[in-house]
């Protein structure tokens, strides 16, 4: 199941960090601990403004479908549009999985027009 094909009118992207764990001693030394070669913690904002309600209403199809913040799924290359760098950048593998962080918001903004706001999180 992916993410409904409509290209954002906006996204912003917080690549996360690598998984590290630092430790300091009572001397101000301190050690850290790379636990990972991946960036976890990855998280996606899309924004779709003026689409249809019918459209809008995909977005909420789609959240009872994963169960809402429960299973992944994928996001489609749509995602991407107007977007000039690579596509890895917004993907750590290219295989990576996104859930819903919080149910998509939906703002009306005439009769049959509204926005939407989509939060996601990276899964490895």
């Amino acid at each position: 199941m992916a993410l409904p094909t409509l290209h954002p009118t906006g996204r912003s992207f917080d690549p996360g960090d690598y998984p590290i764990k630092s430790f300091r001693a009572q001397s101000g030394a301190e050690t850290r601990i790379l636990y990972g070669s991946q960036r976890t913690n990855m998280s996606l904002e899309l924004n779709y403004e003026n689409i249809t309600d019918s459209n809008a209403g995909l977005f909420v199809t789609h959240f009872d479908e994963v169960q809402g913040t429960y299973q992944t799924f994928s996001v489609p290359s749509a995602v991407r549009s107007g977007w000039s760098g690579t596509s890895s950048t917004l993907d750590v593998t290219g295989a990576n999985a996104w859930r819903y962080a919080e149910p998509p918001q939906i703002t009306a903004v005439r009769p049959g027009v509204s926005s939407v706001r989509v939060k996601l999180i990276g899964v490895l």
